[in-house]
């Protein structure tokens, strides 16, 4: 598993919020997951805030957790594409109920607030 085999977890949650946590992660896979395969530059467009540097560490990182397959082709010059392995799909559900819940916070609990300072 890539980086994560030096590691401990108490439990399974942590497991899964080390593999899909951070900024950038689940932002990388809701696109792979949504859209499809990508090229990097691709990537790097569809994720405005993000650097190069950032880019190649989250991707290399979640394609030691078998979460990110990348396919280099043989040509001139290189082509690599990324795209999400089955496992990485499996997650796909879990990224999608968290947008949920975060949409509906959102609307329900953090416009209430700004609604109720502006109106003091």
């Amino acid at each position: 598993m890539g980086h994560l085999c030096e590691r401990t977890f108490n439990c399974e949650k942590e497991l899964t919020l080390s593999i899909i946590g951070g900024k950038w992660k689940m932002v990388i896979m809701w696109h792979l997951g949504k859209e499809g395969t990508k090229r990097f530059g691709q990537l790097k467009a569809m994720i405005p805030g993000i650097t190069q540097r950032m880019l190649v560490s989250q991707l290399r990182e979640l394609e030691e957790d078998l979460i990110v397959h990348r396919q280099v082709y043989p040509v001139v010059p290189p082509k690599v594409e990324y795209s999400l392995t089955k496992r990485g799909e499996s997650l796909l559900p879990i990224l999608e109920a968290m947008y949920d819940w975060g949409k509906d916070y959102m609307e329900t609990v953090l416009e209430t607030q700004i609604e109720t300072t502006k109106s003091l």
